[in-house]
C-alpha cells in the first residue's frame, strides 16, 4: 500500500508513545523510521518497529536512558549509551562530533552500551547536510561467518560515508553492510517474492543461492570481497571496541540481548572547509560523477549511479505517489 509521510509518522509516534518514550523521544524516533521508509531503506524503517517494540518490552532498550560523557581528550569523546534507544544516541554523538569539528577540524565520538541506530546513513546524512564529511561504522553481534567458516562469528557491522553534494544537492553517501545482502535486504525481497539479483549467500547445503529465503534460514549470508570483506568486517569490529572502551561480537553474543545490543559504534565528523573550499570540493564531486557516469553501460545495465542516488530516486517516487508500506508490515504496526 501507499501511504503518506504524515500517517506513517504518527502511527509510528502512536506506538512508541504507548511502550513508554516521550512525546519528543517518541517523534523523533517516528520521523527518523519514517525518513528511512521514504528513502526506500524499508528495512530499517517501518520493518523494524514491531522489533524495536519487542525489545523495550524484553528491558533491551532503555527508553528513559540518556547517553553520558565518560571520556574527552582534545577533539576525541567517550558516550556510554546506557542502553537508550539508539537512535536517539546516534543523534547525540553525531551533533557531538560537528561540535568537535567546529573547534578542532575533526571530531570522533566513541559511543559504547547503545542499542541498534536503525539506519546507519541517517547518521551520514544528518551531519553531510550541514556541510561536513562523515565516517561512521556499529559493531554488531555474530550475524555473519567468516570466510572459510560455517558458524557467524563476525558481525555485519554497517559502514557509512557521507559528504555534502554538488552545488548544495543532496549529499554523497555510502552506508553498507559488510555483506552482500544485509538481513533487512533479504527480508524485504522475500517479503516482495523476489530472487536476489545476484547470489548473496550460501543454503543449509553449503550451495551459492540467490534464494533470500533458504539465506535466511542457512544464516551464511556472504560477506562482499569474499575473504577482503571478511578482514574488513573484523577489522571494524575490534576498531569499534578499541576506540570507545565497548565490547564486540564476542562479548555482544554472550550478551544475547537481540541485534545490536550494547553496541560500539564510532562517529567521526570532519570539517572540509579545514582542507579545502565548499567550491572546491563541489566541482571535485561534479567531476567525479561525470568521469564514472561516463563509462559505456554494460551488458543489461540499468544504468551508472553514484552512492546515494538510489535513496534519492525512491523519495521522488514517494513524493509523487506516496511512501510504499508491505501491507503485513503496516498491519503490524497498526496491532502494537
Amino acid at each position: 500500500m501507499r501511504l503518506s509521510f504524515e500517517e506513517i509518522q504518527g502511527e509510528i509516534k502512536r506506538v512508541f508513545m504507548k511502550y513508554g518514550l516521550s512525546e519528543e523521544k517518541a517523534e523523533i524516533c517516528a520521523r527518523i523510521h519514517t525518513e528511512s521508509t521514504n528513502d526506500g531503506i524499508y528495512s530499517h524503517g517501518t520493518n523494524r518497529v514491531s522489533r524495536f517494540v519487542d525489545y523495550i518490552k524484553k528491558g533491551w532498550v532503555d527508553v528513559n536512558a540518556e547517553p553520558t560523557v565518560e571520556k574527552s581528550f582534545g577533539a576525541i569523546e567517550v558516550m556510554n549509551g546506557n542502553m537508550g534507544p539508539g537512535i536517539l544516541n546516534a543523534l547525540k554523538g553525531t551533533d557531538r562530533a560537528m561540535e568537535l569539528a567546529d573547534q578542532f577540524g575533526i571530531g570522533m565520538v566513541g559511543l559504547k552500551n547503545t542499542t541498534h541506530w536503525m539506519r546507519g546513513g541517517t547518521y551520514g546524512l544528518h551531519a553531510a547536510k550541514k556541510g561536513y564529511i562523515a565516517i561512521m561504522w556499529t559493531n554488531t553481534e555474530s550475524c555473519m561467518p567468516p570466510w572459510g567458516g560455517k558458524e557467524c562469528k563476525l558481525g555485519n557491522n554497517p559502514f557509512v560515508m557521507a559528504m555534502p553534494g554538488p552545488d548544495g544537492g543532496d549529499p554523497i553517501q555510502m552506508d553498507m553492510a559488510i555483506s552482500q545482502y544485509a538481513y533487512g535486504k533479504l527480508q524485504v525481497t522475500r517479503l516482495a517474492g523476489k530472487k536476489l539479483p545476484f547470489p548473496g549467500g550460501f543454503d543449509k547445503d553449503g550451495n551459492v543461492t540467490d534464494d533470500p529465503g533458504a539465506i535466511e534460514e542457512s544464516m551464511r549470508i556472504m560477506p562482499i570481497g569474499y575473504w577482503k570483506g571478511s578482514s574488513f568486517s573484523f577489522m571494524l569490529d575490534i576498531l569499534g571496541s578499541a576506540l570507545t572502551g565497548g565490547i564486540g561480537a564476542a562479548d555482544l553474543d554472550q550478551k544475547n540481548m537481540g541485534s545490536c545490543g550494547g553496541a560500539s559504534q564510532v562517529i567521526i565528523v570532519i570539517d572540509p572547509n579545514k582542507t579545502t573550499t565548499m567550491d572546491e570540493m563541489s566541482e571535485t564531486v561534479k567531476k567525479a560523477i561525470a568521469h564514472i557516469k561516463s563509462s559505456e553501460p554494460s551488458e543489461k545495465s540499468s544504468g551508472i549511479i553514484a552512492p546515494g542516488e538510489d535513496y534519492i530516486q525512491f523519495r521522488k517516487d514517494h513524493d509523487a505517489n506516496g511512501i510504499f508500506v508491505d501491507d503485513s508490515v503496516w498491519e503490524e504496526i497498526k496491532s502494537l
